[in-house]
């Protein structure tokens, strides 16, 4: 797998992508010092330039976090994305007979790691305030988008089911990553 032809795959030809994917023989390991490590690196280098480095504004005024206090937010925010992914990847797995799918842990885990390429690319976002909230939206939508088109391929589950675990699988990843969040949030 190339990693640049891979994120233009899922981005621009998701449908093509999804089959592809599908019959990859990967294992965690490869698929996260491959991929998703290399994709979760942007949110967190993202966010450390914007806090630490160039500032944001409360209240009018311009503030920055300190650098110590943004390397440590950084390796956080890369450390919850690494594990918000594989968990709702065992949610994904989890949930797969609830709508007749296929158990397949590794599918599960390439099904979340690719869907999630918007979000994660989406992090870059942060370095432009005044549009980052759309922006980051538009990226998440996206992301549940390519989740809603790669659920039938990678978990074998019919097309009309595909919604339905779609939404349960983001009401879900909201739950979770509110959860890693505010757990988070205790170490930072």
């Amino acid at each position: 797998m190339n990693f640049i032809s891979r994120v233009t795959e899922i981005l621009f030809s998701p449908k093509q992508a999804w089959v592809a994917i599908r019959e990859e023989s990967t294992d965690v390991t490869t698929l996260y010092t491959q991929y998703i490590m290399i994709l979760a690196l942007i949110p967190a280098v993202s966010t450390f330039i914007a806090m630490s480095l160039i500032g944001f504004s409360v209240l009018g005024q311009m503030v920055r976090i300190s650098l110590l206090s943004g390397i440590v937010n950084m390796a956080i925010g890369y450390v919850v994305w690494l594990l918000m992914i594989y968990v709702i990847a065992l949610l994904a797995d989890l949930l797969a007979p609830t709508f007749n799918a296929q158990k397949n842990p590794m599918n599960a885990l390439k099904l979340i790691a690719y869907s999630s390429t918007p979000s994660l690319l989406g992090g870059l976002f942060v370095l432009v305030p005044i549009l980052s909230s759309l922006l980051a939206l538009a990226a998440s939508l996206y992301s549940v988008y390519l989740l809603f088109q790669g659920i039938p391929v990678m978990m074998d589950v019919a097309r009309e089911k595909a919604l339905p675990y779609t939404a349960v699988l983001t009401i879900g990843s909201i739950v979770a990553a509110a959860l890693i969040g505010l757990a988070s949030s205790l170490f930072a």
